[in-house]
């Protein structure tokens, strides 16, 4: 469904670790936004909601609803840290283009 890459995963641990609310796993959402229409939305979750997807992504739980599945697909996610800045980004192959920020798509 969704890949997350070591360095993700590391960074997703750093966030879950420096909350002091219980962690049920990290929600990936996809919305209405962005340059290029569509936009990823991360949020870590106290608990996940009825019709979530739970993916076992290496001792990390990501939390999907069904809306967002069908394009977060085979979906690659990285954390990159860089001079400009750091964050996460994506590739998927199930959009017809992206921006250069690597945080929208368009299908």
């Amino acid at each position: 469904m969704i890949i997350l890459t070591e360095s993700a995963k590391t960074a997703i641990n750093r966030f879950i670790s420096s909350t002091d609310k219980p962690t049920a796993g990290l929600r990936i959402r996809v919305e209405d936004g962005g340059c290029s229409g569509l936009k990823y939305s991360l949020k870590l979750e106290e608990r996940d909601a009825d019709g979530d997807l739970l993916i076992d992504c290496g001792g990390i739980t990501v939390l999907i609803d069904d809306g967002s599945a069908p394009l977060l697909e085979g979906v690659t996610m990285d954390f990159v840290e860089s001079m400009e800045g750091s964050g996460f980004t994506f590739v998927n192959p199930n959009a017809s283009k992206s921006c250069s920020c690597g945080k929208s798509f368009a299908c």
